[in-house]
């Protein structure tokens, strides 16, 4: 294996001057689960086995539609993408997986590529497909759409890509492709509405047929942007009507950012679930109409209400139930490094809650309608600081009790800083 990034030296060191609180809070949150009959190390199992995937692009500095500023030592090939996802998980030890991005992370030779990452202690979770950017040398342009173009060759073109990314991802050992588009319109009357969503059926058809037997294709929707009238997956009801069109293998992700502001996500997860159709998450944050903050950042009871609905499903599976979870967020003024341990700490946080909640007395506050009670169980639950449950779960899994702190302690950005090439100012989002 490769030596990874933080010392274990350092991580041990760190965790020592913490561990005598942490033990004082772990035994003080243990007594009180225990009089509500709950086994702090089997809630501990539990988390220790959850797992996030991060996305390659997230190790780099994000930006608005207007401006990106970049950060000193900010990474600018898959390799140094790689080291940053690696320093991720080794503070973490919850974010096992990277999520590839085609052709951002195209290299000459994906078995090495593979060996690379798994010295490091990670694998490949979903690859993504672009067709919503031109890339230089392209033939057509996705500026008016992609699958869902009024030019053959066009469609043609971005269904050639998806196919690629698929064999791509064979090589790294995935099996989910996420498909996103752009495609949508900006005026009334510029596209026909519904022949563009026959458009898009029909070439999302040709990349479905091409599947390995066990992947599956996840579609992502988006209410809007960078199509600001319409948008040809637009909602999860697009979503999941396309998915049941395309096939079994053919499931809907759910980005957090995606929805007009106070729609009640929760109920969609719980709707994709009851029809064997939810596929993964994005995992982020949104307060306007941006899609792309740190998750939990400014509605984490909302994160776990999803997680709640989540952890229903768990316990009362579909088939084919196996969802992807993943990061997928800007970082345009943080250290992404921080920012993706921050987020991973909030998913989890949620996780723990949702599985704190006491079933019997929620269900049986549901059937006799008891609104309060109902509530007031998931209360109970969402206030419980887990945080004990989460510092020590990665301190036995040669994580760091404080991520940030281990982190900045170590000096890796600074020194990043130093032996990469500095990323140029630049305007958009990636």
């Amino acid at each position: 294996m490769t030596d990874l990034p933080i010392s274990a030296e350092l991580i041990s060191e760190q965790n020592d001057r913490a561990h005598e609180a942490l033990e004082e809070d772990y035994a003080a949150l243990s007594r009180k689960l225990s009089r509500r009959g709950i086994n702090i190390a089997a809630v501990q199992q539990q988390v220790s086995d959850f797992s996030v995937a991060v996305p390659s692009w997230g190790a780099g500095r994000g930006g608005t539609r207007f401006a990106k500023f970049p950060i000193p030592g900010e990474p600018t090939n898959i390799h140094e993408k790689l080291a940053d996802c690696a320093v991720i998980h080794q503070l973490t030890r919850a974010t096992p997986r990277v999520s590839p991005h085609f052709p951002w992370d195209k290299v000459a030779d994906y078995s090495a590529l593979r060996q690379e990452a798994e010295a490091y202690g990670l694998g490949f979770d979903a690859v993504n497909s672009n067709t919503f950017q031109d890339q230089p040398g392209q033939a057509k342009s996705y500026a008016t759409g992609s699958l869902s173009s009024t030019d053959a060759a066009t469609r043609a073109q971005a269904v050639e890509h998806n196919i690629e990314c698929i064999e791509i991802g064979q090589k790294l050992g995935a099996t989910d492709l996420t498909v996103w588009v752009g495609d949508g319109t900006n005026f009334p009357g510029q596209q026909d509405l519904g022949r563009s969503l026959d458009r898009y059926l029909e070439a999302a058809a040709e990349i479905y047929a091409e599947l390995p037997v066990d992947w599956r294709m996840l579609l992502e929707h988006k209410m809007f942007e960078p199509a600001f009238y319409s948008s040809v997956i637009s909602d999860w009801g697009s979503s999941i009507l396309a998915a049941q069109t395309l096939g079994e293998k053919c499931h809907c992700l759910i980005d957090l950012g995606h929805h007009a502001p106070n729609v009640n996500i929760e109920q969609i997860v719980a709707r994709l679930h009851r029809f064997g159709k939810l596929g993964g998450f994005h995992f982020n944050d949104s307060k306007y109409g941006d899609d792309d903050l740190d998750s939990g950042s400014i509605n984490p009871h909302q994160l776990f209400l999803v997680f709640n609905e989540l952890v229903e499903a768990e316990l009362h599976p579909r088939k084919g139930f196996n969802p992807s979870y993943m990061i997928d967020q800007s970082h345009n003024v943080t250290d992404p490094i921080e920012s993706m341990m921050s987020s991973a700490d909030a998913i989890l946080t949620a996780y723990a809650k949702a599985v704190l909640v006491d079933r019997e007395a929620l269900h049986g506050a549901q059937e006799a309608n008891d609104a309060m009670l109902a509530f007031q169980t998931l209360r109970d639950a969402y206030k419980t600081d887990v945080s004990p449950i989460l510092a020590a779960s990665r301190a036995e899994n040669g994580g760091a009790i404080d991520m940030i702190g281990t982190y900045r302690a170590s000096g890796y950005r600074d020194l990043k800083s130093q032996e990469r090439v500095a990323v140029e100012l630049g305007s958009g989002i990636v």
